[in-house]
């Protein structure tokens, strides 16, 4: 099934999401920005293990600007991890930068390495965009996991999200791996797709999330975490916003028909509702912040809030949802909804 239909374009920062980014200490001021990265003179390409090209590029830059651009990634690289402490900085060096060739935002990967024991991390400088600032901070307020981000003007900084990438917990047949829990695998399958839903988070196929697995004294257990955040309340179908719904998350979708029965399911889904519900009462005032200003952006074209809004009011049968007139309204009657438990 193919549920995209128009690539999505950046978004501007507006000047009340700007406000709520600085009250919550989301906006730090750098000097690097985003143009000094693609300032590069070359690139090669970049092949994964099997010789596939990655759609990724390895940038190289002139040797006058080159060391500039690295302290100042450095110093980046502090802000995002430790508050902005540079006393370990002496010990980094910038590894190598790569480019995505395909993404909204213009992604730069940064490897940096610690030269004491070579051990390595990533983080990206990315273009600022309304859409995925709104995926990243529901993410840290709604989900299990907290999210390390800021914003310098119009250049966006994040962490590496770490995880195996879903689609390569599938064979080259289309079918799961077998050296895992399944039951375990299926339950959290459930739980991300109503993590999803709820706060309209869309287009959460397997090369759009990765699943952090913790090895157990007696088990395994899996969290599936998003990656990619551009599709924030975008597009204009209810099924974009359901993981079970595109055909590359088929074998996860099918592990959930082979190990639960409808009841287990309907559990689950109550159990992860009622985790989010928590999340919204410990951070209610935030989250009440980030409503109000994404409730008046403009995050997506008119026609695909009618339509979803109609969509979704069909399916909570709840009226309510037709009197919205943007995609953050949208997600506030959602939010409602679970909140009032109805």
């Amino acid at each position: 099934m193919h549920l995209i239909t128009n690539k999505k374009q950046i978004l501007p920062i507006s000047d009340g999401l700007r406000k709520y980014l600085r009250q919550y200490g989301r906006e730090v001021k750098t000097t690097l920005k985003y143009k000094e990265l693609s300032d590069y003179e070359n690139y090669i390409n970049l092949y994964d293990r099997d010789g596939n090209n990655t759609y990724w590029v390895t940038v190289i830059y002139n040797h006058s600007i080159a060391e500039d651009i690295y302290e100042k990634l450095k110093h980046v690289y502090a802000i995002l991890k430790s508050s902005g402490d540079v006393s370990f900085i002496e010990h980094l060096y910038v590894d190598r930068i790569d480019f995505c060739l395909y993404a909204n935002t213009g992604p730069f990967r940064i490897r940096i390495v610690n030269r004491l024991n070579d051990n390595f991390d990533y983080f990206y400088v990315k273009k600022a965009d309304a859409s995925r600032i709104y995926g990243l901070e529901l993410e840290h307020l709604l989900s299990p996991n907290h999210i390390s981000y800021f914003v310098n003007d119009e250049t966006l900084i994040e962490e590496h999200i770490i995880g195996i990438p879903a689609d390569l917990f599938l064979t080259k047949n289309n079918t799961v791996h077998q050296d895992f829990e399944e039951t375990r695998l299926a339950k959290e399958f459930v739980k991300f797709n109503e993590r999803c839903f709820v706060r309209l988070l869309g287009d959460m196929h397997s090369s759009n999330f990765v699943i952090d697995v913790t090895p157990d004294f007696e088990t395994t257990h899996y969290r599936m975490r998003s990656i990619d955040f551009d599709q924030q309340s975008y597009e204009k179908r209810k099924a974009v916003y359901l993981p079970q719904f595109f055909k590359q998350n088929n074998p996860f979708v099918e592990l959930v028909q082979k190990h639960l029965t409808p009841e287990s399911i309907k559990q689950y889904q109550r159990e992860e509702r009622s985790m989010i519900l928590n999340r919204i009462r410990n951070a209610r005032y935030q989250v009440k912040d980030i409503m109000d200003v994404m409730a008046k952006d403009e995050l997506s074209p008119k026609e695909n809030v009618i339509l979803l809004r109609e969509e979704l009011a069909k399916h909570y049968n709840n009226n309510q949802f037709l009197k919205c007139e943007t995609m953050g309204q949208i997600v506030r009657i959602s939010l409602k909804i679970l909140i009032k438990g109805k």
